[in-house]
């Protein structure tokens, strides 16, 4: 029997980004995750559905701003966790962003592949450590 695989979506507008980041995560976590590339967050919201687990969402994409994005996925499926990925270091940027819904905000920088990669990681694994603690 072959089960399903997380679906997760990166969404940037640097294609350099997109595939970097998706060779990252592929190495990391192998075939278990499902991942598919966007260069805009309309594009990844008409493919969005229940099994979009988590996408990895640039704040600054052309011609879109990432936290209406964000609230988008949100009302689409408010069960999609939501890394927000971006060179702004904004402190009220990244409030807006996790009262808008998001699990996590990462600043773009010599660690953040990394950093990105640990979030996903818990987010996969948190039902798992529940269960633990409870049982």
């Amino acid at each position: 029997m072959k089960t399903q695989g997380l679906n997760l979506f990166i969404v940037d507008d640097n294609e350099l980004t997109l595939a970097g980041l998706k060779n990252y995560l592929h190495q990391r976590f192998g075939d278990g995750i499902n991942i598919f590339t966007f260069l805009t967050g309309a594009s990844a919201l008409e493919k969005m559905d229940k099994n979009t687990g988590i996408v990895i969402l640039d704040y600054h994409l052309e011609n879109e701003n990432g936290n209406e994005v964000l609230k988008s996925i949100k009302e689409k499926n408010p069960n999609t966790e939501v890394i927000m990925f971006t060179s702004n270091e904004k402190i009220a940027v990244a409030v807006e962003s996790f009262r808008k819904g998001a699990n996590d905000f990462v600043i773009k920088g010599d660690k953040a592949w990394k950093r990105i990669a640990s979030s996903v990681n818990n987010i996969i694994t948190y039902p798992y450590r529940i269960m633990v603690k409870e049982f």
